[in-house]
C-alpha cells in the first residue's frame, strides 16, 4: 500500500500536522451488521463496540487481534463510553435505558424514564468533567425490531443530563434527531449532531453552570453528508463519523471554527469512532460491518485517568 495513505485526504492545510506520513488505514475485523459505539479500555488493552442488529457488545483485543463477544444479549446497545472511574456506560435501544456496568459485572440502571414516561431509545453518551452523564434520546430504535424494539415515543427527542445525585434533567428538547455529542476540551462547548435535520447539521451550545445550555448555533452544515457520532481531539478538532456514499463515507474532520480540514475515506459508512491505544493516538472507527483503525498525530481530549480495571 502506498504512503501517505491516499485514504487520508487533506482538505485544509491545518490538517497536515495530524496526518502521519507512514500510517496506513487498517481493517481490524468484520462480520457486524451495524457497528457502533467504540470505546477504548487502556487498562485492559482492548476495545468494546456494539452490533445493534445482533444484540451484542464485541471485544477487540489489542494484543491478540481477536474479536470476540463481550456481552449478548446487550439490550440492543448503541453508544458506549466510560465514566471517570472507568466503568462502562451504555445506551440501550432495546431496553430504552442508560446503564452502568460495575467492576463486578452488575448492571446499574442510570436512567430509563423522564417525567413518568419511558425514554425513547438512548443513542449516544458522554461523561462531563463533573461526572454528569449526558445522553441523546431520539426515537431511532423504536422504528423496528432490527436496530432496537418497535414501540411508540411518549417523549420528544431530547438531550438529558444525569448528575452525580441521580437527578435527570432535560437540557435541550424537541430536537431533529439528536445523535452524537461531545464536549470541547475545556468543557465550555457542547457539540451535537442533529441527523434528522435536512440538511444534517452539527450545532454548538455554550455550557454554563450545572450544564445549562445557551447560545445555540449551527456550526456545521453537512450538505450531502450524514454525520453520526463524533469525538474531539486535544486541540479541539471534531472527528465525525460520516456517510453519504462514495467520497463521503468515512470520517470528516473539522477545525473548532467549523471548517472541514480533513477526511478519511472508508468503503463503508462510519457510524462512530473513538481515540485509543497506549498513547491515545489511534483512531478506531466502527463502520457498518467493520472495525477500522488509523494512527494519527493527535490524541483524544481526556478529563482524567481511569481507576479500576475490567478483565
Amino acid at each position: 500500500m502506498r504512503v501517505p495513505d491516499p485514504a487520508v485526504r487533506v482538505l485544509d492545510p491545518r490538517f497536515e500536522r495530524y496526518r502521519l506520513p507512514h500510517a496506513r488505514l487498517e481493517r481490524l475485523g468484520g462480520g457486524m451488521r451495524w457497528a457502533e459505539g467504540p470505546v477504548w479500555f487502556g487498562d485492559g488493552q482492548f476495545l468494546l463496540l456494539t452490533d445493534l442488529p445482533e444484540d451484542r457488545i464485541l471485544r477487540w483485543d489489542a494484543v491478540t487481534g481477536a474479536l470476540t463477544t463481550f456481552r449478548q444479549p446487550a439490550g440492543k446497545a448503541n453508544g458506549l463510553t466510560r465514566d471517570r472511574q472507568g466503568r462502562l456506560i451504555a445506551c440501550e435501544h432495546g431496553e430504552r435505558r442508560v446503564t452502568r456496568t460495575e467492576y463486578d459485572g452488575r448492571i446499574t440502571v442510570l436512567a430509563d424514564a423522564f417525567a413518568g414516561e419511558r425514554l425513547n431509545s438512548p443513542n449516544d453518551v458522554v461523561v462531563a468533567a463533573d461526572d454528569a452523564v449526558w445522553f441523546t434520546d431520539p426515537p431511532f430504535g423504536l422504528a423496528s425490531d432490527y436496530m432496537g424494539r418497535r414501540g411508540a415515543a411518549a417523549l420528544t427527542a431530547n438531550v438529558y443530563r444525569r448528575d452525580v445525585t441521580g437527578r435527570l434533567v432535560c437540557m435541550a428538547e424537541d430536537l431533529e434527531g439528536p445523535n452524537g455529542l461531545a464536549f470541547s476540551p475545556d468543557g465550555t462547548t457542547l457539540y451535537l449532531v442533529e441527523s434528522r435535520a435536512r440538511p444534517c447539521r452539527i450545532v454548538a451550545y455554550a455550557v454554563g453552570v450545572d450544564g445549562a445550555l445557551s447560545d445555540r448555533r449551527v456550526l456545521i452544515d453537512a450538505g450531502e453528508g450524514r454525520p453520526d457520532g463524533l469525538r474531539i481531539d486535544a486541540d479541539g478538532n471534531l472527528w465525525c463519523g460520516w456517510g453519504g456514499g462514495a467520497g463521503l463515507d468515512g470520517v470528516r474532520i473539522f477545525a473548532p471554527d467549523g471548517t472541514a480540514i480533513g477526511h478519511i475515506d472508508l468503503p463503508e459508512r462510519c457510524a462512530n469512532l473513538c481515540f485509543g491505544g497506549p498513547q491515545g493516538n489511534r483512531l478506531f472507527m466502527a463502520a457498518t460491518g467493520s472495525l477500522y483503525a488509523l494512527y494519527v498525530n493527535t490524541m483524544g481530549a481526556q478529563w482524567a485517568p481511569f481507576e479500576g480495571e475490567y478483565q
